[in-house]
């Protein structure tokens, strides 16, 4: 059952683009890219800071289980949301492509929750799935404000239109059932769990709705959102941390792929969309061990950790030992699940609290 979930105006605002890529593109960017970069963090600062006037108090609004009721809502290249209401459920397509992808990416998510993980909506409540698109001008960014999926248009030189990408969308949307369930507070560890787990259901969505398995899964989140030109395949890679991007304007993709790499910074949150990358690289390791299609038993294992196990201030240590705990509950002890849950996080440098089992004696006792 979820846990009830209180809006504040303090919730965190959990966006898609790293803060270090705006401060670089702030820093190395021509004059209006310099703008552009200011004018994102500037934005984001301000959503942290205190919440928009908001323009409908239907946010929470629930539909019978098993349903899903998604509303699209134009900001017109303005701040005010939601905005103009232009696509509700089971209306015809837009002519208006974000629309159409925040829409059917939304669409695809809950699918995605309900027929694997029988949760109904973001809040297992069936909490409507409001989507903004066309958030500010030219602005550089997709986040869920703790009430709604926001997504800019992106400028066009470095990022293209922030709708485009499932995973993205997923991500952010997973940022809502992290707040109804671990509520994990948005930094250092518990941060980039919080992180951790958005691209974990993010590349999930992304290969359910193309029926992949595990080894043919790219393992990238935010392919296709850099414009042409910028050197880079996606924002992140869970299967090789530190390599998804590396461009002169925008820096090189950071994440470490180890503890022994572990960053410790007071940016970014205490660094949560940097050492995600440790979490990211264990539950991409648990799936290729497993095979086949990761969310079912891979994600079948993070989801009820996530939603049973974690507390707000959960670590590292405590999200593996979950895990590693949830793997015996579903599987068995020393399953071949359990086993790969803990061959994972060694992989990452992350030894597991409970020890191994130990292995029944042969006789002459060797």
């Amino acid at each position: 059952m979820s846990k009830p979930c209180f809006h504040s105006n303090d919730f965190p605002i959990c966006c898609i683009i790293p803060p270090v890529i705006l401060r670089n593109l702030a820093e190395k960017g021509d004059e209006h890219q310099r703008d552009l970069a200011f004018n994102g963090l500037q934005i984001s600062a301000q959503m942290r800071g205190k919440r928009e006037v908001l323009g409908s108090v239907a946010f929470a609004a629930a539909v019978p289980a098993g349903q899903k009721r998604r509303t699209i809502y134009d900001a017109k290249n303005g701040r005010r949301l939601p905005g103009a209401l232009v696509r509700g459920e089971g209306d015809p397509r837009s002519k208006d492509v974000m629309v159409n992808e925040a829409y059917d990416g939304s669409g695809k998510t809950y699918d995605f929750y309900m027929k694997v993980f029988e949760r109904n909506s973001i809040d297992d409540r069936g909490l409507r799935l409001d989507s903004t698109v066309h958030y500010g001008r030219n602005y550089m960014n997709a986040f869920w404000d703790g009430q709604q999926m926001v997504y800019g248009d992106g400028d066009g030189e470095i990022f293209v239109r922030f709708t485009k990408s499932l995973d993205v969308i997923a991500h952010e949307l997973t940022h809502g059932v992290t707040q109804y369930e671990a509520d994990l507070v948005y930094e250092d560890q518990p941060g980039a769990l919080n992180e951790h787990f958005s691209d974990v259901f993010g590349v999930l969505v992304n290969q359910h709705s193309r029926k992949q398995k595990a080894d043919k899964a790219d393992w990238l989140i935010g392919k296709g959102i850099f414009a042409k030109g910028i050197k880079g395949v996606a924002l992140r890679s869970m299967k090789a941390p530190g390599t998804a991007f590396d461009d002169p304007l925008i820096g090189k993709d950071d994440q470490p792929a180890h503890m022994k790499d572990f960053v410790k910074t007071r940016d970014d949150n205490g660094g949560v969309h940097i050492n995600s990358g440790i979490p990211n690289k264990a539950f991409y390791e648990l799936a290729v061990r497993l095979g086949g299609f990761a969310w079912e038993r891979a994600g079948k294992i993070w989801y009820v950790t996530l939603r049973d196990r974690l507390r707000t201030n959960s670590v590292f240590q405590n999200c593996a030992d979950a895990t590693f705990d949830v793997a015996r509950e579903l599987y068995g002890a020393d399953s071949v699940e359990q086993r790969a849950v803990r061959e994972a996080w060694d992989a990452v440098g992350l030894k597991l609290s409970q020890p191994a089992a130990k292995k029944p004696k042969t006789r002459g006792g060797k």
